[in-house]
């Protein structure tokens, strides 16, 4: 079922939108994950197009007529790159199309964590009285923001608060050339420990990585403000669980904003001590789950995955 009719032939390997399912009809003859030819994949699809899928290096082997996999979302930990380079597959994904919903998910933590939301909703609802003179929360306005990636999230995180609050912007990103961000006001930074000691708010936006595991643990923890909030809505992993638990017991921190956990999603029973703190704020993964960004994402990895192929036939 490589093709049908001279147009490319995709399987749906999980649920999507269904404008975006549509617009997919519109390009490609379509397997639904709904059709039993769906598990034929690994013999049949020439294209297929993935969102939470694990694509492992078993999966790439037995997929002889494989010639692309779209990936809605930037993050493709959840496929085996090597196992795709050694066949010259390439994984199709839409970096920067969530950049938006993500970083409006960042100021939605950042903002609950400072009005301490979690506390007060948690305790009216188990029908606990909270008065107001008993809440205590901290304004944003003039806060320094620190952003460890400046990619497409990173940037948009900083235009927000800056917009918003008026936030002085520390950034760091060895990636990025010298001259990036001429809109943003920013302070650049080449080492992330020149930043620490001065941030309000953290926020991390950088894959996962054997160098980024742990990439902030009880050694960067201790040069922040206690008064400060970190937020990961990049990926779990990055921050050392263990020590945050330890540094918000000991008041290292002022709070946390976490849509990135080691477990996904997050449980009761792997993150009780964590929650236990009163002062995190989790929530599962979900920056790009808008219903906007849903679609948006998906037509974009199937676009990209369209190009590919009509390219691939011409040549």
């Amino acid at each position: 079922m490589g093709s049908i009719g001279h147009r490319p032939t995709i399987y749906l390997l999980e649920q999507f939108p269904p404008a975006a399912v549509a617009h997919c009809q519109s390009l490609f003859n379509t397997v639904l994950p709904t059709d039993p030819e769906v598990n034929n994949w690994r013999e049949n699809a020439t294209a297929i197009l993935v969102r939470e899928l694990t694509i492992s290096a078993d999966d790439i082997s037995q997929a002889k007529n494989l010639k692309a996999i779209g990936k809605q979302g930037v993050g493709i930990d959840i496929i085996n790159q090597e196992a795709c380079a050694k066949r010259g597959i390439p994984i199709l994904n839409t970096p920067g199309a969530n950049a938006q919903s993500v970083a409006e998910l960042v100021l939605s933590l950042t903002m609950a964590v400072a009005r301490q939301l979690r506390t007060i909703v948690v305790n009216q609802a188990a029908d606990i009285k909270v008065r107001k003179e008993h809440c205590s929360g901290t304004t944003l306005q003039g806060k320094t923001v620190g952003i460890i990636g400046m990619g497409n999230i990173g940037l948009a995180v900083g235009r927000i608060f800056r917009g918003a609050f008026n936030s002085p912007i520390f950034a760091y990103d060895p990636f990025a050339p010298k001259d990036a961000w001429p809109d943003l006001d920013h302070i650049r930074v080449d080492n992330i420990d020149d930043m620490l000691p001065h941030v309000d708010v953290l926020t991390l936006h950088l894959p996962l990585t054997p160098k980024t595991r742990n990439f902030i643990a009880a050694p960067q923890i201790r040069k922040m403000k206690q008064s400060a909030i970190l937020i990961n809505a990049a990926r779990g992993g990055i921050v050392n669980e263990e020590d945050l638990i330890a540094a918000l017991n000991e008041g290292a921190l002022y709070g946390v904003g976490l849509d990135c956990h080691d477990e996904e999603p997050p449980t009761l029973g792997r993150y009780s001590k964590l929650w236990a703190t009163g002062r995190v704020i989790s929530t599962p993964h979900i920056g790009a789950t808008t219903s906007e960004t849903q679609i948006h994402t998906a037509t974009t990895a199937l676009n990209r995955v369209y190009d590919y192929l009509i390219k691939s036939q011409a040549d």
